[in-house]
């Protein structure tokens, strides 16, 4: 009985248990669909959400193309425009051309016409004053012929005579020439480095192929460099170097500058030339007041107005009696320094006015006047001590002196300058030689660059195309060389070329 109802109780049990796990299983059914039903609801919220915002971003991006596209369109319609007025513009202007050449031709076949009719008169008219001469003077026309040819032999013969006289005079000119040089060349030995530092510079080459693409096709590149920088550029057979000649230091510095930039860079063409030429320009104007700005400082002399610093940088490429006007500046100062000290004046004032009494040499070859006079006026100008102005005007006597710290730099001015081989009158003369001749050749219309080369024997004169044609070269260079015979002194002869060159520039965008 126990047993039965232990057995009952057990399927009692077992019963309970498998409809409390159908209880609890369904209700985990229940919460797992509830759980799940949420959790399709958060990820259709969020594929609406991200599908709104995937929408947005494709509006704007589709907006964006849209502006990008019209500013595209634009853009082209505005290059397509400024094409067409442009094309529309050079057919006008080739029309109009063409006009003008169509007047042109029809002028010329008048003028022909008109000429033709000029020259049938002229030849009757000389055949009718042939019969009228021979008429009058009763004479055939051998026999004028005979008179006529007679009196032309003589001429001829006057002619040669004075042709011969005038080269027995230039024979005789250049063999006193010649030999003076070589007196001076063997007396003055010393003296050869000292000129040559005055009025040439060597460039050394890496190689002597590059000679070769110094000079360009038929001579363009030498042609040009020479144009640009008004200097004579001589290559010859002087192995591995290139000489560079003219009478003034600063185109020579550019030159030298320039040359050496275009040997390292290896590109050497007319675009290039002018490029580094205007590269050199630049370094020596900053090389010009560098320089004054050290001579400045070395001397102690300070609140120099920046204007009178790059005329001092100047006086670094300016020579007197072949003497380094910088370098005799910087002497005469420091002279008057010391005179002033033992004089009991001003040491500082006296140096300043030592060092600025040449300035005026600065620019005494592009203003007509005389340096002192012109560096008074600078001084004055910038604010110097009427003391220092007053040194500058009157240093060569010019006026008389109003100051102690006036007549100290006379004094040294005068010792700086008359100093053992401190200056040279024949190298003054051919400066001055050299500067008239650029200076006639600038005064005639139309030019554009005078450059005196090849020690003053040629002119090299560069006319504006558009002032200047073909036909008017022969009669500008033949007027240049009758002013030069009637103004100027110089040995043996000067040759004068003038060169007119056309460019036409266009860009391919």
């Amino acid at each position: 009985m126990d047993i039965i109802i232990l057995i009952i109780a057990l399927i009692a049990g077992i019963v309970a248990g498998y409809f409390t796990r159908i209880y609890i299983f369904e209700g985990g059914i229940k919460a797992s669909k509830e759980k799940a039903n949420k959790i399709i609801e958060e990820a259709r919220e969020k594929a609406e959400r991200e599908k709104r915002e995937i929408l947005l971003q494709a509006k704007d991006e589709a907006l964006r193309i849209k502006q990008e596209s019209e500013a595209e369109y634009r853009d082209k319609q505005s290059r397509l425009q400024k094409l067409e007025k442009r094309v529309t513009f050079k057919e006008e202007e080739l029309d109009r051309k063409n006009e003008q050449l169509e007047k042109r031709q029809k002028n010329i076949s008048l003028r022909e016409s008109e000429l033709n009719r000029l020259r049938d008169t002229l030849t009757r008219q000389i055949e009718e004053q042939k019969l009228e001469l021979q008429r009058v003077a009763n004479l055939t026309e051998d026999q004028a012929k005979e008179i006529l040819l007679n009196k032309v032999e003589a001429e001829v013969q006057h002619e040669i005579a004075s042709r011969i006289k005038n080269l027995e005079e230039q024979f005789k000119l250049e063999a006193d020439r010649k030999a003076r040089e070589i007196i001076t060349t063997a007396i003055q030995r010393v003296a050869a480095e000292q000129t040559q530092e005055a009025t040439i510079s060597v460039v050394p080459l890496p190689n002597d192929d590059i000679k070769g693409k110094i000079i360009g096709r038929e001579g363009r590149n030498i042609r040009i460099f020479e144009s640009l920088t008004g200097v004579d550029l001589l290559v010859d057979d002087t192995p591995e170097v290139v000489t560079i000649s003219s009478y003034d230091p600063i185109r020579r510095e550019i030159g030298k500058i320039a040359l050496e930039k275009l040997i390292l860079d290896g590109r050497i063409h007319p675009g290039r030339i002018e490029e580094l030429v205007e590269q050199a320009t630049h370094e020596v104007e900053q090389a010009i007041i560098t320089e004054g700005e050290n001579t400045s400082i070395e001397l102690g002399i300070p609140n120099l107005h920046p204007e009178i610093i790059k005329l001092l940088g100047k006086l670094k490429y300016r020579t007197s009696y072949s003497q380094n006007v910088l370098t005799h500046s910087k002497e005469v100062a420091a002279i008057a320094g010391i005179i002033a000290s033992e004089l009991g004046e001003d040491p500082n004032r006296a140096k300043r006015a030592g060092l600025l009494h040449d300035i005026g040499k600065a620019i005494d070859k592009e203003i007509e006047g005389s340096h002192a006079k012109l560096g008074a006026e600078i001084l004055a100008k910038y604010g110097e001590p009427i003391e220092v102005v007053n040194a500058a005007e009157s240093h060569h006597g010019d006026i008389p002196a109003t100051s102690v710290i006036s007549a100290i730099v006379q004094a040294a001015d005068a010792i700086s300058a008359s100093r053992p081989g401190a200056r040279k009158e024949e190298l003054e003369a051919y400066l001055r030689r050299i500067e008239s001749l650029e200076k006639i050749c600038n005064e005639f219309k139309g030019v554009e660059k005078a450059y005196a080369v090849q020690a003053g024997r040629e002119a090299r004169i560069i006319v504006k195309s558009t002032e200047v044609d073909d036909a008017m070269l022969a009669k500008l260079s033949y007027d240049i060389v009758n002013r030069i015979e009637n103004e100027m002194e110089y040995p043996g002869q000067i040759k004068v070329v003038v060169i007119r060159e056309t460019r036409a520039v266009a860009y391919a965008k």
